[in-house]
């Protein structure tokens, strides 16, 4: 019954290997691997007596994500797609939690965690992840009323706009600015007319100047990424020191380790800006080393997304489309606030950035891919039987 295995072809005769998507899985780790390193290389001088203790708790991090893709990887995709509304719900409340005075924990101006021992809880990242599922199967269930009705298309932004709106009291406008425009992507591959796209892409992109406007904070973070030297001591400080990273790293780099922007020149050097860290000590070479391994992820993701729809496993698809436009999204606003291509944003870098619950969620997105994947491959006659709730 089990077929996750299958004979490989080598030089020295027949060997069986799982089947599995090794190209994703070596990205993955690629990513994890370097990021590692770079954390490490980034926060060393942060704690004089405890010099890893940052790497330590990234290391914790990327062991229990490891844990749970083991479980994760173990459910059927189709066991999720009765889920998706439960999950929403579960994100809601975990969302309202954080905004509880004295329950949520507040770094830096923002409320984003809940204080769970050792560790805290970052409802946000979480919600990534419940509203790719959410949205998959709203996609499936109403594919016709989103393809030929307004009204259909608007339904899921309004419930994904409330969980935005929930975001950005914390506040945490770019991870709001992820959901949305994830959710924005699957819907536009799930069929929605372009005319009504447009529509609606507009308004969220008048929502968002709105947005920046009413904040002074965002505001000052938009004038300052137009011109950062104007006042490279204050408002333009971030990004200033950010570019001054990536000008010593030239081709090659500094070197690992010999990097000194991260020396309380670059703020939040091991989360915000780590790629400007591996810009400087692994220079150019380093960077488009980062850029090939997300493509890689987003490639595959996307391919094993166009497998599951060629099988008729449209909600598998949609997840699949969703997760991979929710990284490479958030990579790419990572990378662009780094280069100076976009205003500062609190922003992880997807796989590499210090943060457990960033670290966990990406882990999570990719062994549902990896399942999606095993059962692409499976004889739909062995496939588990199931029905959705």
């Amino acid at each position: 019954m089990n077929t996750a295995v299958r004979p490989q072809a080598t030089t020295g005769g027949i060997r069986f290997l799982p089947r599995f998507d090794y190209t994703l899985a070596f990205a993955v780790a690629g990513l994890l691997g370097l990021g590692a390193v770079m954390v490490g290389s980034s926060s060393f001088h942060k704690v004089t007596d405890a010099p890893f203790y940052f790497l330590n708790r990234h290391m914790l991090a990327i062991l229990l994500a490891a844990a749970a893709s083991l479980a994760i990887f173990r459910v059927s995709p189709g066991r999720w797609e009765g889920l998706g509304f439960q999950l929403y719900v579960l994100g809601l409340v975990l969302l309202a939690l954080v905004l509880i005075p004295g329950l949520g924990k507040t770094v830096n101006g923002a409320t984003r965690w809940i204080p769970l021992g050792p560790f805290s809880l970052q409802s946000s990242e979480f919600m990534k992840l419940f509203v790719v599922v959410f949205i998959a199967g709203y996609l499936v269930r109403r594919q016709d009323e989103v393809a030929h009705s307004f009204w259909g298309f608007l339904k899921p932004m309004l419930l994904v706009l409330f969980a935005a709106g929930l975001i950005l009291l914390e506040p945490d406008f770019g991870t709001a600015v992820v959901i949305v425009a994830t959710v924005l992507g699957m819907l536009f591959l799930g069929g929605v007319p372009l005319w009504q796209y447009g529509l609606l892409l507009t308004l969220a992109g008048m929502v968002a100047l709105i947005l920046v406007w009413l904040e002074p904070y965002r505001l000052s973070r938009v004038t300052s990424f137009m011109d950062p030297w104007a006042d490279p001591l204050d408002k333009g400080f971030q990004l200033t020191q950010a570019l001054i990273a990536f000008g010593r790293g030239e081709w090659t780099g500094v070197g690992l380790g010999a990097g000194i922007q991260k020396l309380f020149y670059l703020p939040e050097a091991h989360t915000d800006f780590l790629m400007a860290v591996i810009g400087e000590e692994l220079g150019l070479l380093g960077v488009l080393t980062v850029f090939s391994l997300y493509g890689l992820i987003t490639w595959r993701a996307f391919a094993i997304g166009e497998a599951a729809e060629n099988r008729g496993k449209r909600f598998a698809a949609y997840v699949a489309y969703g997760f991979a436009l929710c990284v490479a999204l958030q990579a790419a606003i990572n990378i662009g606030v780094n280069i100076g291509l976009l205003p500062t944003k609190g922003l992880t870098l997807p796989f590499m950035s210090y943060g457990s619950n960033s670290i966990f969620v990406a882990c999570l997105m990719v062994a549902i891919l990896l399942r999606i994947d095993r059962e692409n491959h499976t004889p739909q006659e062995e496939e588990p039987a199931w029905a959705p709730a």
